[in-house]
């Protein structure tokens, strides 16, 4: 049953109506080495009921260049290239609220992160944690990283630059640059 919440819009001249949303299962096999962690799924991607689904995210495009994953594959098959490469991908966030697809727009108060603890025990390759974007970092650091036992702490991270449309202010080009990483790294 969703949990709806009565919220003032920042101006505190309306109310907006909020419910609880969740994340989805994480993309994953046991040999994952790396795993990329989004904040919580966008309108779009909830709709479609697929990580990074809005027409404009460039997360998909970024596979397609760094890893050769298709962009025009389904999703299953996208998903399971991401697999096939050891690589899982998941959002820190298992339960919030927020009013849009902005992180800017999340209910700190509601916050629910996701079993990492379990997680990583269940995934004990993963050696290196690429945040998309600074909400994942932040919320990870503040939700999960002081619950974590010091071996899972120790886990190589590194914040890449939000693949969203919001995220407009770095250019296209210096993004997939940075994101060239996740072959790098682990």
């Amino acid at each position: 049953m969703l949990n709806w919440l009565r919220r003032v819009t920042a101006t505190g001249n309306a109310a907006r109506l909020m419910h609880n949303i969740y994340s989805f299962p994480p993309i994953e096999n046991a040999s994952a080495e790396r795993l990329i962690l989004g904040s919580m799924p966008g309108k779009a991607s909830l709709s479609a009921q697929q990580y990074y689904a809005h027409p404009r995210n460039h997360f998909w495009d970024f596979m397609s260049s760094i890893l050769g994953v298709e962009v025009s594959l389904p999703y299953a098959l996208r998903c399971r290239a991401l697999v096939e490469r050891r690589i899982a991908l998941w959002d820190v966030l298992k339960v919030c609220t927020r009013s849009s697809s902005l992180d800017s727009d999340i209910d700190e108060s509601s916050i629910v992160a996701n079993d990492f603890h379990t997680f990583l025990s269940e995934h004990p390759g993963i050696k290196c944690i690429y945040f998309n974007g600074a909400k994942a970092d932040t919320i990870y650091r503040r939700y999960v990283l002081p619950g974590l036992p010091v071996h899972q702490a120790a886990i190589q991270t590194l914040r890449l630059p939000s693949t969203s449309p919001a995220n407009a202010a770095i250019p296209l080009a210096v993004k997939l640059d940075r994101w060239q990483a996740i072959t790098r790294t682990a």
